[in-house]
This record gives structure tokens, sequence and C-alpha cells, in this order.
């Protein structure tokens, strides 16, 4: 898979694409440098999903979750920026979240790679010098 997001104006029909490409994963972990994009093209995968609250980083939270108007899925988004040691995910429980069959996204995978299930879609966001972002995985 591999999708170029020109600007923002186009990033709902890339998240739209996206989610046609992996129907039926649930865990996705985002790679990319801080500023990339991981946040805002989450936030457009949820609203292609039908969350109509708003979707911001979990940065200090480490997790939110959503759950889609249209279908009733629940949806978690982490952020592991601020992890320091693996007792951390321990301690909130990280396997009732990865292994409930909902949908969740990860930023910031990296910390806690061995962890991750092994069904996890590595999927990589990088910023190009004409400002458009390249999703693939």
């Amino acid at each position: 898979m591999e999708i170029v997001i020109q600007s923002l104006e186009n990033i709902r029909d890339a998240a739209r694409e996206f989610l046609s490409c992996r129907e039926k994963s649930t865990i996705f972990a985002f790679y990319g440098k801080m500023g990339a994009g991981k946040t805002t093209f989450i936030k457009a995968v949820c609203e292609e999903l039908g969350v109509t609250e708003t979707v911001t980083s979990p940065t200090f939270a480490i997790v939110n979750e959503y759950r889609s108007e249209r279908s009733g899925e629940l949806i978690y988004h982490f952020d592991f920026y601020r992890i320091k040691k693996l007792e951390e995910v321990y301690d909130m429980g990280y396997e009732d979240y990865f292994y409930s069959g909902a949908r969740c996204f990860i930023e910031w995978p990296e910390l806690i790679e061995e962890l991750l299930p092994e069904n996890t879609v590595k999927v990589y966001i990088e910023e190009k010098e004409n400002g458009s972002r390249l999703i693939h995985g």
C-alpha cells in the first residue's frame, strides 16, 4: 500500500483509501517523525469510520477512546511518546485494548515494539520536500 496526500484537502480521500486496503485489520502502528502528520491522519481515518467527537492526540492521557456514530465500533487511539518504561504500559492494561478486537491506532509504537501483537500493521508516514505526505506499509 502506498498513498500520497498532496494536501489537507485530500486527506479524507487518503483515509478512505487506507481503510479500503486494510478492512480486516485492527491494530495499526504509525511510524513517523514528530510533525509528520500521524495524529492528523488518524483523525481523518476516525472521521471516515464515523467518529463525530473531536479526535485529539492522547499525548498526556496515553489512550483516547472513540465510538463510531455510524457503526457503534469502538476505536482506541494511543500515543506512547511520553512512556518512560514498559511497566507503565503493563500498568495501563494494554492487553485489554490490543486484544479486544477494537481498532487500535498507535503513535510512537517504537517505544513499545516488543508488546505489539503479531498481526500489527506497520504504517509509515513520511513528509516529502514539497510538503506532501507518503503513507506506506
